[in-house]
Parts: structure tokens; sequence; C-alpha cells
């Protein structure tokens, strides 16, 4: 039971193109500090300063690395990667005497023993929900261990297959087919037999072009299956690292290898922590010609741009806590940052960047800055590629505010392919370079059954918000590219310097909006715990800590999250006598899955002759964006008194 709160939400996400197409693949290898840092905690944690990754529309595959035997990917990892469509891979290593005597106790018998190995691993990556495994063996192996990994490795990667659909086993350059460690930095006739026996190979780092140039004769029509490893950190004779990794690149693109970044967190660990956004923008920024990007292809599509950081937590634009938070299942949808120059011979320009200074939901939101030039009417900064087959009726929303004094106007637009089906209905029809790009009308008076999700259209929100929704009417349609639009108003000939905000960008399927909504049922309060204050043991009338374990019923596949809350009261002897607290429940914090841990909650204590009161709500955080009434969240209420 208490494992399952390390069991992912987010299933994996499709995404266009599909792993398996042979498009060349991005690798990121997290191995940052020994791992299980702050992100091992499942319902997050108080940290300055934590490292964030979010450049995910570039990355294929995310596997977590660390020097544990085996290696579970934290839950919040592969919410996170799944929720923007990587798949997510944990890591088997052995090292060093110990590993070799672990080696030998499972493959140097007969094949039970190795199956049980590969059994257990794929039952973990079923149980977790994560996507496989990296196989990396640093130490050298006997003649028949050797011989026993071929097998292990086809066996492993057969029951992958056939239990977590999508799931890839790769195996790094480390042994060779003698059972001898020794690094061959590509593959070649001593180390393809592994290869062979698994999805994928991830080379070592110390390759020069020469080796790239072996490899091709040697990968055959699997090409991409070769990840070509990058030392980000530079360490050895390597190519380019730190901020020349683009030379490392270039040269894996040329040949048509797929790319295996490892301990990209040198920008964390190495550079200054306050500068921290910037230098991994511009080390992402310097890639970004050799990093193809995947498509989004689901709806609903809902983001707030929330890093799964900040310095307060914020609910739809109202402050709920003070302090730093860090929880990478919060983590929302990233867009496609950088930095533009418009066309032409203009002095326009326009920054996309995540900025934790404010925030509508969550704790950060998308800045956008830039200047619109005298010659330009308007720049148009491309967020998400999409790939979604269009239902007949969308709905798009848009929250943002415009700091400073500025009359830029500002709109969503989106893209569809040039299929001479697709027919757009009642919006104004703009002509683009590659298909039709449609600024949407707004939405004016919402359906009935919209209303919760339209409640706030086109209203000043708190924090000077504003929110705008559209609705469009499609038929043989295939949404493609999603842009936010600054335009300069009519008759301007100035230039116009902008700072805009992104709150939230939401594209929901009409038809999802009329389903019933699930409950929030069966809410229960477990392992409880109670314990005084070690400041005050003996004060009769002072507070209690609790800890206790709530569960609930909740179809998961339907809640983007849960948002946890308490409050509490005394019911005294006479009739009539009671608190039941202030009049907004206090956050307590977020679940991902359908249980919350609370840990020394500060209650009163009851008084003589009375019975105290905590009463827990959990509210279900819909996919498609809107907010639940009070009314209908999941509660249960403990009650409790001093013994006599």
């Amino acid at each position: 039971m208490e494992d399952s709160f390390s069991v992912a939400l987010e299933p994996l996400l499709c995404r266009q193109p599909p792993l398996s197409s042979r498009r060349p693949r991005t690798l990121l290898c997290h191995d940052m500090m020994g791992g299980y840092l702050e992100d091992r905690f499942i319902q997050g944690s108080a940290v300055q300063n934590p490292y964030s990754f979010y450049h995910w529309q570039y990355i294929d595959i995310f596997v977590y690395f660390s020097h544990h035997m085996v290696t579970i990917p934290p839950v919040g990892w592969t919410n996170a990667a799944h929720r923007h469509g990587v798949c997510v891979l944990g890591t088997f290593i052995t090292e060093w005497s110990e590993g070799a005597k672990h080696c030998e106790a499972f493959l140097a018998g007969d094949s039970r023993s190795y199956q049980t190995v590969a059994d257990q691993l794929v039952q973990i990556a079923q149980f977790f929900r994560f996507d496989g495994w990296l196989i990396n063996i640093e130490n050298s192996l006997s003649e028949t261990a050797v011989q026993n990994m071929t097998a292990f490795l086809r066996y492993l990667t057969a029951r992958l297959h056939q239990q977590v659909p999508g799931g890839l086993v790769l195996w790094y350059d480390s042994v060779i087919q003698s059972g001898q460690l020794k690094w061959q930095d590509e593959l070649n006739e001593h180390n393809r037999i592994f290869f062979e026996s698994c999805d994928g190979f991830f080379t070592n780092y110390n390759w020069r072009e020469e080796h790239l140039e072996r490899m091709l004769g040697q990968a055959g029509e699997r090409l991409v299956d070769v990840y070509v490893g990058v030392d980000v950190f530079a360490r050895g004779t390597v190519v380019g690292g730190r901020f020349d990794t683009n030379k490392s690149l270039e040269l894996i693109r040329k040949h048509g290898f797929s790319v295996a970044l490892f301990a990209p967190g040198w920008v964390y660990e190495c550079l200054e922590k306050n500068t921290f956004f910037q230098n991994q923008d511009k080390f992402w920024n310097l890639l970004e010609r050799y990093l193809p990007t995947h498509s989004i292809c689901s709806l609903p599509f809902v983001t707030s741009f929330c890093l799964g950081m900040g310095t307060r937590r914020i609910c739809y634009g109202q402050e709920q806590a003070v302090g730093p938070w860090y929880h990478l299942s919060a983590q929302e949808t990233q867009p496609l940052f950088g930095e533009h120059k418009l066309p032409g011979n203009s002095q326009g320009w326009v920054k996309v960047r995540c900025c934790l200074a404010d925030s509508w939901h969550g704790g950060s939101s998308l800045l956008l800055q830039g200047v619109i030039p005298p010659e330009i009417g308007n720049v148009a900064v491309r967020l998400f590629s999409l790939q979604v087959p269009a239902p007949h009726k969308i709905f798009l929303s848009l929250v943002y505010k415009l700091e400073g004094s500025t009359d830029v106007m500002v709109a969503l637009e989106l893209t569809t392919g040039d299929s001479g089906s697709c027919h757009v209905g009642s919006i104004s029809v703009l002509n683009a370079e590659t298909g039709s790009r449609h600024r949407p009308q707004p939405l004016r008076v919402p359906p009935t059954k919209l209303a919760r999700w339209a409640g706030r259209c086109g209203q000043q929100l708190r924090g000077g918000w504003i929110q705008r929704c559209y609705e469009v009417n499609l038929r043989g349609c295939l949404l493609q590219d999603l842009f936010v639009n600054l335009a300069r108003p009519p008759g301007s000939q100035e230039e116009k310097s902008f700072i805009c905000r992104l709150g939230e960008i939401q594209v929901v399927d009409a038809n999802s909006l009329l389903a019933p909504l699930p409950q929030v049922q069966n809410v229960t309060v477990t392992q409880i715990h109670w314990q005084w204050p070690a400041s005050e043991p003996e004060e009769p009338l002072g507070r209690l800590r609790l800890s206790c374990t709530l569960h609930w019923s909740y179809l998961l596949l339907q809640a983007r999250c849960f948002r946890v809350h308490c409050w509490e009261g005394t019911r005294g002897s006479s009739p009539g006598r009671e608190s039941l607290g202030p009049e907004q429940p206090a956050f307590l914090g977020l679940a991902f899955v359908n249980q919350y841990r609370v840990v020394d909650l500060v209650v009163e204590v009851a008084g003589p002759r009375q019975e105290a009161r905590v009463e827990f709500l959990v509210e279900p955080v819909p996919r498609e964006g809107f907010r639940v009434p009070q009314a209908e969240w999941g509660r249960a209420a403990l009650l409790y008194s001093m013994p006599p």
C-alpha cells in the first residue's frame, strides 16, 4: 500500500511522430549528484533553488540514472515525462567486484535465475508505470555469465514488450562479448551481439567521427537505435560538452544516429544557481537546430506552464500558500522556449522564458517579452506543435496579462493542415506559409453545460489577469500548431515593446465537457498518529500534531491531480456550540494518486467534555481545467477527544 504512493498517475501520452518511427531520437540520461535528492519526496518538499528540467518537447526518452543496482525513477519524473509523451527508463547497474558477484549469482546458473531477475524488473516497471530499463554492466563477466547475458537481454526485452506497451531495453557500451570490461566508444563486432538482443545501444563518450563512420556499417537498418553518448561534463577525450555540446550533436546528426545526452544537470551543478534558468535556456538553445520536436496528439490539452516549483502556490489567481516548494508531479506541459529575431531587416525580437515571479495557477507563468518594429504589424509566437485530429467543435481559452502601459493586443492562433477536406466554420481565415492560420472569434454566450468551464470567460480576474475563450467549429481538420499573436493596434506606426505573461492555455473537445464528472467517494482516514509538540508536552490546552493517511476512490484517468484541504473546529457539551473554522479550508497539498499522507498537522487539543473535529476535503482537478464546487468535493471528518 505504501509503495502505491510512487505509482505514476500519468499514462504515457501519445505523441507524433511515435517513438517507433525511424527519425533520430534524443535520450536524456539524468545523472546528478548521486540521484534521489529533492526529487525523492513523493508529495514535494520546501527547497530553495531546486533543479528543474522543462525542455521536454525535444526529448524522446528519459533515463533516471544512479549507482544503486536497481534504480526506480522517482514518480515525479515519470509523471512529468509521461505528460509530455516521453518514455521513462530506470537503470539496472552492476559495478566493481560486488557487481561481478551479483552477475555470477544470476547469470552463471541455469535460465531460471536470469529469468527470475528479468521477471522482477518487468514487474517493477509495470507496478510503478514506467517504461523499461537501461542495462549497464560495469564489471567483467565469466564465460558462462556473458553467454547468458544475451539470453537475459532477449528474455527481458520480450517480456517487457508483452507487459509494458512501448517498453524499451537499452544496453550500455561496457562489456564486450569475451566478458571483458572494455568500453568501445562505438558499436562494433565486439559488442554487436548485445545490440542485437535488445532495443538499442548507448555508446560510451570518447568517440571521434571515425567511430561514427565505422558504425554506419554495423548498425544497418537500425541506425536510430544507436544512441551516441555525449557527456555534458566533457570528462575524458570528447568532441564537445558543456556549452560546446552542439559540436557533438552536429556530427551525430550528420551521420543519422540518435543521441544520448548524459548529465545535462551540469548547468545546475557547476554554474551559479541564481542564473540557472538563463544557463539552462542557453544550453538547449544551442542544441535546438539538432533536436527535432515532437507533437501533442490528444485532447484535452491544458497547461498553466507550472514548472512544479515556485516561491508560493497560486490557485486560479488566489494565493494558497507562501514559501518555496518543489513537486515534479505538478509540472504541467511546457512549450517551446527560445529567442527569436523577427524576419527581414527589422529590429524586432521576442523571447519566451519561464518565470517564477507571478503565476495564475501553480508556481510559475510563461513570459513573452519583445519588440514589434514599425514595419511589422504583429508577431505570432509558436508555443506548441500539435498533431490532433480535430473534433467537430473545440473550445479554447487563454489567460494572460500585459505588464506596464501598453496597447498591444493579445490573441490565440492555431493552424490546420492544408487538407482539401478541412472546413473551418464561422471564423476569419488568414493565409500562412503552411496550412491555414485562424484567429478564433471570442465565445460570447457559452452553452449552459459549459458554465463551469467558461465561468470566467471575458472577465478581468484577480491580479490583473484576463481570460479569453473561443469556440471553433471544424470538419475534417488536423490541428497543427498553437500560437500567441501580439499585435499593434490598428493605425499605430510606432515601435511597440511588450511584456506579456501567459497564465493558462486550454484546447478542449466540446463533447468532453458534456460528460458527467466522477465523484470523489469513500474518503477514509487511516494510520492515525498523535504527538505532543516537544516544546509544550504538559500544556493541557495546547496543540497536537496529527499524522494520518487519507484514501479515496476516483477514476484517475479523469483527474489532473487532487488538492487536499482541511479545516478544524471543536464541539462543546452545550448544544449549538460549534466552530467550523475559517470560511475557506486550509490547503494541505497535492496528490497524484488516490491517497495522501498528512504529516504533523497542528490541531487543537479538545477541552474538558469537548469533542474536537478535523475535516479533510479532497478536491478533484478535472483534465479539462475547471474548478469543481466545494459541495462536490470528497470529505471525511475525524472526531477526537482527550482520554478521561
